[in-house]
């Protein structure tokens, strides 16, 4: 329903301003321009939806190895003492701690396609335990924000779309996303406890919470004390080189528990090619409804007033260009795609610019989407403080990612 809105909102408004200017500087070559875009970013949608094969094929091949190794067990496994903590109210050895954990997983490795049916899976089960079943429950919030501050160890999709569109290291955003992303994390859970009264400085959540912030603390050190034309091509090797280790200990762990890594890979494979060709007419919607936004002249104008607030605060505006894709998020994740490729098109995809609006699609999730398809799912209609929290972790977030773009690509 909020892309609905969004949609229609990026034509009509784009158009009424547009026909608003032409009446007032008599010039109307802007439909002409209007009409080219949409036709452009058309077929500019319909080209990396089907660039998108190749690449999809073989990270969800992986990924559906790493799900049948194991690995997402693993995951679980590490992360169970930490959970119990911040889900108090849960009683100790109810199933849902397992489903709450499997989606958590799923959703740091990038498995979207598991992830959705087993959120919704423990959303249910958090409401069987829910007293009050239209309003939601502590441990349905923390659950909720969890999801909505998007924490992703691999950020597949990403990488994909950047060597789609010709990057010289797709990879180079990875450890500036995983920055940004702990960071949005962080902040919900804290955000989260303050309000629920959930005691932070327990022994197990300070060793988690306190050992991943200072993992962060010391990689934000080290960068920063790189000198400027080392930083960049000792982030892209290490981004490479983390990700290719993922991708061989997915296939090893696989080979060691016997399992047959060459046939799980082509079943994985397979969905990838299916996702890939599924997305066309929602890429291709969302990319021209874009295009005539930003030809009309009104994204532009948008983008242009929001640089001048920055420069009159006396800040850096550089990253303003970007900003598009972060105010989308939230509210839309195909919009912040869309918003993200256009960015990168626009300006180029290894620009300041091109680089921060893929951190920014990757440092939070869609807090609105989750609510209303999670919450929706079980008839939550009192949402109490969830959307706010959520909220402050997106802040959180974009702050983050904009701090370590600067640190990282400038």
């Amino acid at each position: 329903m909020v892309l609905n809105y969004i949609w229609i909102g990026l034509i009509v408004v784009g158009f009424l301003f547009a026909f608003i200017s032409s009446l007032i500087t008599g010039n109307a070559t802007v439909f002409p321009s209007m009409m080219n875009a949409a036709f452009e970013m058309a077929k500019t949608g319909f080209e990396l939806s089907l660039g998108l094969t190749g690449v999809m094929t073989l990270w969800l091949g992986i990924m559906k190895v790493a799900e049948k190794s194991g690995m997402v067990q693993v995951l679980v496994k590490l992360v169970r003492p930490l959970f119990s903590r911040l889900f108090p109210e849960i009683p100790a050895k109810h199933p849902v701690h397992g489903s709450i954990m499997m989606n958590v997983a799923a959703n740091m490795l990038g498995l979207d396609n598991a992830a959705t049916p087993l959120g919704l899976k423990a959303m249910n089960e958090l409401q069987e335990l829910n007293p009050h079943k239209e309003k939601a429950s502590n441990s349905q919030i923390m659950f909720m924000v969890l999801n909505a501050s998007g924490l992703t160890i691999i950020p597949i999709s990403i990488m994909v779309y950047r060597t789609q569109m010709g990057a010289a290291n797709p990879a180079d955003i990875f450890i500036p996303i995983l920055i940004a992303t702990f960071v949005a994390t962080l902040t919900g859970i804290i955000s989260v406890s303050i309000v629920q009264k959930i005691n932070l400085l327990q022994r197990t959540i300070l060793l988690y919470l306190g050992g991943f912030s200072f993992i962060v603390a010391l990689l934000i050190w080290y960068f920063t004390s790189l000198p400027v034309e080392k930083l960049q091509s000792i982030s892209t090797i290490a981004s490479n080189f983390i990700i290719l280790l993922v991708l061989v200990s997915f296939v090893f762990v696989g080979f060691i528990k016997k399992i047959n890594v060459y046939d799980t890979f082509i079943e994985g494979a397979k969905d990838g090619f299916q996702v890939a060709v599924k997305i066309i007419p929602f890429l291709i919607a969302i990319l021209v409804a874009i295009g005539i936004f930003r030809e009309s002249g009104a994204l532009p104008m948008l983008v242009e007033g929001v640089r001048k607030l920055v420069l009159l605060m006396g800040f850096n505006a550089d990253f303003v260009d970007a900003i598009p894709t972060a105010l989308m998020k939230p509210l839309s994740g195909s919009g912040a795609r869309g918003m993200m490729i256009d960015t990168m098109k626009t300006f180029g995809v290894d620009s300041f610019a091109g680089r921060l609006s893929c951190v920014f699609q990757g440092a939070t999730d869609t807090t609105f989407y989750i609510i209303a398809v999670y919450f929706g799912s079980v008839g939550i209609k009192n949402t109490r403080h969830a959307i706010s929290c959520a909220l402050i972790a997106d802040l959180a977030g974009i702050i983050a990612a904009i701090f370590v773009s600067y640190l990282f690509f400038r």
